[in-house]
């Protein structure tokens, strides 16, 4: 599951990112049609609106301000994932898997432990924030579609590797900035690049003690 991430003020791998997007005129058009500011920082929760990569109508390399979660019929809450396993086959994503893929630049997402309580119910525990090793970004995998004329996305999930199943069974599929051209790319085959995701996280608590 991936519900929660947080966008650093001060990032500077990101800044060039939410820059473009506050420069972007689909930014008005969502403030005027859906009273949606662009967030640039701090903790992103479903329904905000932030800069996601994707291929323009040329093909090239692009930054859009997009809206977290598909709406469906008869349902108050949004999609705010797709597993990555069954995307390709689901009647909701199997398009956008194919043709509208999109990257949610993060500084880190959030978790909340899940553990089974005596009673045998599963619980929700302590909070944590979750990184790539080595990296000051996660490149969050997504798919987006329009709704009303305006880009929504959703962020794919795989499983999760040993050390974060402690935490959660489910995690996002990130991959590394190098590798954002090629996942973005409507020609290319998504389900190639699932093996380059990245697993080696570091965490911590959200809240200290």
């Amino acid at each position: 599951m991936c519900t929660r991430f947080y966008i650093e003020k001060e990032n500077a791998e990101l800044q060039d990112i939410t820059e473009a997007a506050v420069r972007s005129a689909l930014t008005m058009r969502f403030l005027k049609k859906m009273a949606k500011p662009l967030l640039t920082s701090g903790e992103i929760r479903p329904t905000d609106l932030v800069a996601v990569i994707a291929s323009d109508q040329k093909g090239n390399r692009s930054v859009f301000p997009m809206k977290w979660g598909f709406t469906i019929p008869k349902s108050s809450s949004p999609v705010v994932n797709a597993r990555s396993e069954t995307a390709s086959e689901k009647p909701l994503f199997r398009e956008h898997w194919q043709r509208h893929r999109c990257i949610v630049p993060a500084s880190w997402y959030f978790e909340w432990q899940h553990f089974t309580a005596p009673d045998g119910k599963t619980k929700t525990g302590r909070k944590y924030l979750i990184q790539p090793a080595n990296s000051s970004a996660a490149y969050l995998c997504g798919l987006y579609r329009f709704e009303e004329g305006l880009p929504v996305f959703t962020i794919l999930t795989r499983e999760s590797s040993e050390e974060l199943k402690n935490i959660h069974d489910r995690m996002p599929l990130i991959l590394s900035a190098d590798m954002i051209g090629q996942w973005i790319d409507a020609g290319s085959d998504p389900g190639r690049l699932i093996p380059y995701s990245l697993t080696n996280m570091i965490f911590e608590p959200a809240e200290k003690d």
